[in-house]
């Protein structure tokens, strides 16, 4: 017997109600009928049993070609856009594992350790800049040090012109906000495409010792690649490598701002690690991950009947606040010796980035904590939220600097 439909629950798209929203969803049982920007509905999945068992079925898909009735790029909502092209984050079977071979190699955990004197050189060279910030004026320290450490990195091994990486940023940044409107939302995918097709044909031009230059040998070579799935991968790289690291330093510079207790064992005891994982697991940079689609009829455990073509919406971030995973869920505590999280993903879909995004935040956290005495401008409970219910991170993190 199926399980009664429930209400549907219209999704906040603001992030002004994040975790209260993903509480009341989770209360709907294994799944909870969602009502989506662009006249979407989607099955929210906001339990860690019920997430790891969906993203490992293989009932379900990735691949709105595959598992999304009547879909196409011209009907899907613009908000959608960034999410369903052909790339390695929604393929499946051979095509996953041939993007990924494409790309794994650059993230290996040597290839990523290498990168650690460059990464200081950035954090660094932001940190000299922010010497020079007045003393006792607020400065935003997500606009001026967590986001610019991401993208200056991934854009330099996709050898992005510095001509063109503000523009970058923007555009990426403003892929998750799920709060613009249709015609807003259109206006920057075009946007974002456009400046990822200007980046392939700079590299055309003048190609370099670069990611960019290397997947485009790739796509000239032969048929590893088409061209479709090469501005797709590109897109994935920069959104995916900036967005999930600036949320992670914004949310442990944060945690250990209002723990003052913990910081002061964080430096005595170097304890980054312990700051990054428990940042993780209460506050994961993405909250929901659209989208899958079941490939057929799924009943779940408590009878919620997941018809076939229907859309789910995975929420790794509420996991790492599921009550029935962790104790003081909502408490953020360096000693908790259970810090398991899907802030990464979970299966074959496990972010690849995520050595890369772990290096960044401790390099960065290290060094702020080192060269400055931090303090917040404002109460927390007035931090604002990103306009998102993909994203998780503050639109800004005011802060007192004095330099130590």
């Amino acid at each position: 017997m199926s399980h009664p439909s429930p209400a549907l629950v219209v999704m906040d798209s603001t992030g002004r109600r994040l975790y209260r929203q993903t509480d009341e969803l989770r209360a709907g049982g294994d799944a909870t009928r969602v009502a989506l920007p662009g006249g979407l509905t989607a099955w929210s999945v906001t339990s860690t049993p019920m997430i790891k068992s969906l993203v490992t079925d293989p009932r379900v898909t990735r691949d709105p070609r595959k598992g999304w009735p009547g879909f196409t790029d011209e009907t899907q909502p613009p908000w959608m856009m960034p999410w369903t092209p052909a790339s390695m984050f929604n393929a499946s079977g051979t095509d996953h594992t041939r993007l990924r071979k494409l790309i794994s190699p650059a993230f290996t955990q040597r290839r990523v350790e290498a990168l650690r004197p460059s990464v200081t050189a950035i954090v660094d060279g932001l940190l000299d800049a922010l010497t020079t910030a007045p003393q006792g004026e607020p400065v935003d320290l997500r606009a001026t040090f967590s986001y610019k450490i991401p993208i200056t990195v991934i854009c330099d091994l996709l050898g992005v012109p510095k001509e063109h990486r503000d523009l970058m940023a923007q555009v990426m940044e403003a892929a998750i906000d799920t709060s613009m409107s249709a015609e807003e939302a259109a206006a920057n995918n075009y946007a974002m495409v456009k400046a990822i097709i200007d980046l392939i044909a700079a590299k055309r031009e003048e190609p370099g010792d670069d990611m960019t230059t290397q997947l485009l040998d790739i796509h000239d070579d032969g048929d590893r690649l088409t061209e479709q799935e090469l501005v797709a991968t590109l897109i994935l790289m920069v959104g995916a490598g900036s967005e999930t690291a600036v949320s992670l330093i914004d949310h442990s510079t944060v945690a250990l701002l209002t723990h003052p207790e913990h910081l002061a064992t964080t430096r005595a005891e170097d304890r980054w690690n312990d700051v990054i994982e428990e940042s993780l697991r209460r506050d994961a940079p993405i909250m929901h991950i659209p989208a899958r689609y079941a490939l057929e009829d799924i009943t779940l455990p408590d009878g919620t009947l997941i018809r076939t073509g229907e859309l789910i919406l995975i929420g790794f971030g509420a996991a790492g606040r599921d009550p029935s995973a962790h104790d003081r869920r909502d408490e953020w505590d360096l000693d908790r010796t259970d810090k398991a999280h899907l802030a990464f993903g979970h299966g074959i879909h496990y972010c690849m980035g995520a050595p890369l995004a772990r290096l960044e935040a401790t390099v960065a956290l290290r060094r702020l904590f080192d060269r400055f005495d931090v303090e917040l401008a404002v109460e927390p409970s007035e931090l604002r939220r990103q306009p998102s219910f993909i994203g998780n991170d503050y639109s800004a993190v005011p802060v007192l600097l004095t330099r130590r």
